[in-house]
């Protein structure tokens, strides 16, 4: 195990030289993610959120550990066996490296370096172990027993402290190295040509425990395929429009911020939010209309859909008339509340478009679109069953009380958020103990792209209570009742909570 991770801190150092964007370890990681069923992946963000690729490296170190002390034992017992398993590890890492979109010339050599120093130290510790227990009283050299011992702990203890140095240097350099974060310090964002419309005075209900009407960057979801963030530089960054298009357009940083650009407020949710879940925000994007630079290229008949590409290899594929419409604001965004896209938001370019689930449209790191048939291309994560269009359903979310806290009883107040991506809201209701729906106070929203805050008080005598929420879009459409999971399509059903009321 110590000379496996002797290995692996070789393999990331080294990658902060000359791959600071893909490392063996998160290239392993990310052939892992592709090749998880889509059942896994969602089990994986409902038990851990966005938390999920922390428990991703977890895992695999739990793995690598496993598989590290398997190689010490076959070494132990046979000479090369277990040099052998830390050759099939360099393999792996290589096949996997070869497989990203963020591989570099060098890229390829880390994984061999990486197990052929795990190889060497693996030998050079098996060699201290044997001589430790071939010492025994009467035939040991010079300090007997307890000097091989000592040999080996002291052999042991340097190749763990070299490792956890190693690592912890990686992580630095690899920070360090960076120039994604200096050059987005450096960035200031013009104003927008058109600004976003002003926020109505009483669309915060002001609610103690309700999440903010616009959420903060730091605490904005993240869902994506990417284990590190991918690193771009603004200065060389290039969007190419491809595929079925009279002509080919590309796009620099410096081109994209002296267009005339849009600010607006839009709610953006990920297909794997569950009923009552966190995996969606609101905020204030800065961008140009992709409707705009897709004008310049100009879509060929019979293109139906435009492949989003991203920097790291992933792919969305967005209704081409979701990006055209010109009643729906679909953005090249380049700021988010108001300052430069964080690094993990999509820095220096993502898409946001209001009305579709993010993994057919909210494209980060984004670098090409490929205008395209829905028949010719699929995004990501169609193949793995999801499906192609992916709009965003009507749904409610209790936020006050939480489930299970206990709450004095008499006047409750109940309040939550609504959301009809691109609808908009007419109502909300609420009913307790499957009882009558009473109609929520509903707040104005920022706009029919943005979720709408609700609240209502209700009188309750000490006891336990259910109670259920349900919204209604401006066409008159409520949301649907019938309880199904975030795949194919997105979840449905009323989210319930239960409440229990103390005297």
């Amino acid at each position: 195990m110590a000379a496996a991770a002797g290995g692996l801190a070789a393999g990331e150092l080294l990658a902060g030289f000359a791959s600071p964007s893909l490392s063996p370890l998160t290239a392993v990681g990310g052939a892992v993610i592709d090749a998880v069923p889509p059942g896994v992946k969602d089990w994986a963000i409902t038990l851990f959120g966005t938390a999920d690729k922390a428990a991703l490296l977890a895992g695999m170190g739990l793995a690598i550990a496993a598989l590290a002390a398997v190689a010490g034992v076959l070494e132990l017992r046979r000479r090369w066996a277990g040099a052998s398993v830390m050759g099939i590890f360099g393999l792996a890492g290589l096949a996997a490296v070869l497989t990203r979109a963020q591989a570099t010339p060098l890229a390829p050599m880390l994984p061999v370096l990486a197990a052929a120093a795990a190889v060497v130290l693996l030998r050079f510790l098996v060699r201290r172990l044997q001589s430790w227990e071939g010492s025994a009283p009467g035939k040991a050299g010079p300090g007997g027993t307890a000097g091989s011992r000592r040999g080996f702990l002291q052999a042991l203890a340097a190749t763990s402290a070299a490792s956890a140095l190693g690592g912890v240097l990686a992580g630095f350099w690899r920070g360090a190295a960076i120039a994604a974060t200096e050059a987005r310090a450096r960035i200031t964002l013009p104003a927008p040509a058109s600004a976003a419309p002003p926020i109505p005075a009483d669309a915060e209900a002001g609610v103690p425990g309700m999440p903010p009407l616009v959420t903060p960057n730091p605490g904005f979801y993240r869902i994506d395929t990417a284990l590190a963030v991918p690193t771009v530089n603004p200065e060389t960054w290039v969007l190419k429009v491809t595929g079925m298009v009279a002509r080919e357009v590309q796009l620099s940083f410096a081109d994209l911020l002296g267009k005339p650009l849009v600010e607006r407020h839009m709610t953006i949710a990920c297909v794997s939010n569950g009923v009552g879940g966190d995996l969606i925000g609101n905020a204030r994007w800065l961008g140009w209309p992709v409707r705009e630079l897709l004008a310049l290229a100009v879509p060929h008949q019979g293109a139906d859909m435009v492949l989003s590409r991203s920097a790291d290899g992933w792919t969305a594929g967005t209704p081409l008339e979701a990006l055209t419409d010109g009643g729906r604001d679909a953005l090249l965004a380049v700021g988010m509340n108001g300052e430069p896209l964080p690094l993990e938001h999509g820095f220096p370019v993502r898409l946001v478009v209001p009305g579709l689930y993010g993994y057919v449209s909210a494209t980060k790191w984004v670098t090409e679109l490929k205008v395209t048939r829905f028949a010719d291309d699929a995004g990501y994560w169609t193949p793995r069953g999801w499906s192609a269009r992916g709009p965003i359903k009507t749904s409610s979310r209790i936020d006050v009380p939480r489930s299970g806290r206990p709450v004095s009883a008499g006047t409750v107040l109940l309040a939550g958020v609504a959301w009809a991506q691109h609808t908009g809201i007419q109502k909300v209701e609420l009913r307790v103990n499957r009882g009558p729906w009473r109609e929520a106070e509903l707040a104005p929203g920022i706009s029919i792209d943005t979720w709408y805050q609700w609240t209502l008080a209700v009188s309750l005598v000490p006891g336990q209570y259910e109670v259920q929420v349900r919204a209604t879009d401006l066409n008159g459409v409520a949301q649907d009742e019938t309880e199904r999971p975030p795949a194919p399509d997105g979840a449905t059903g009323f989210h319930t909570v239960r409440v229990d009321l103390k005297s």
